[in-house]
């Protein structure tokens, strides 16, 4: 993330013509509304890098937010997993995907049933409920979350087992 964060600053002006389009260069930053690319004047990227920090770092003085400009490639493109970030940032790049080292590496051996391990594997598996059938469901029981909410997570089958007949069924 950081070498493509790097990366990304080394052509901050680029990146901030493709994503914040509504904005435009004011000296050594660029000013536009907020990282969604809305108009205004709030938030300000630096385009080069001198003595308050590197290139690629900006500051929304209206919402305090800050970041690089990974994160004006996920919210201006509305992305919510990191791969899909860094792929938006790569294609940008022209940069090709990275290949795994052992193919085979990429999937993990099974956690033991209930340990934290599996709790982790299975968090990893789902993802941000946002679109989903549990969004549906909480949104039919009056409760409304915002699009930042990252604690609930939703997977399309975990599995549940029974605890006295021991048959296990794919449940959302």
């Amino acid at each position: 993330a950081s070498e493509l964060a790097r990366r990304l600053g080394d052509h901050a002006e680029a990146v901030c013509r493709e994503y914040l389009s509504n904005g435009h260069r004011s000296g050594n930053h660029w000013i536009v509304g907020d990282v969604r690319n809305t108009r205004g004047r709030s938030m300000h990227v630096r385009l080069k890098a001198n003595a308050k920090g590197p290139a690629g770092k900006w500051v929304d003085e209206a919402t305090s937010e800050f970041g690089d400009l990974l994160d004006v490639i996920r919210e201006s493109c509305d992305l919510v997993e990191f791969r899909d970030v860094a792929d938006e940032a790569r294609r940008f790049l022209a940069m090709p995907r990275p290949q795994p080292q052992n193919p085979g590496a990429e999937r993990q051996p099974a956690a033991a049933r209930g340990s934290p391990d599996a709790a982790r594997r299975l968090f990893a598996m789902s993802r941000p409920i946002a679109g989903t059938l549990a969004e549906r469901y909480l949104s039919g029981r009056g409760i409304l979350l915002t699009a930042r909410e990252r604690a609930l997570r939703f997977h399309p089958g975990c599995y549940y087992r029974d605890l006295v007949t021991g048959k296990t069924q794919a449940l959302p």
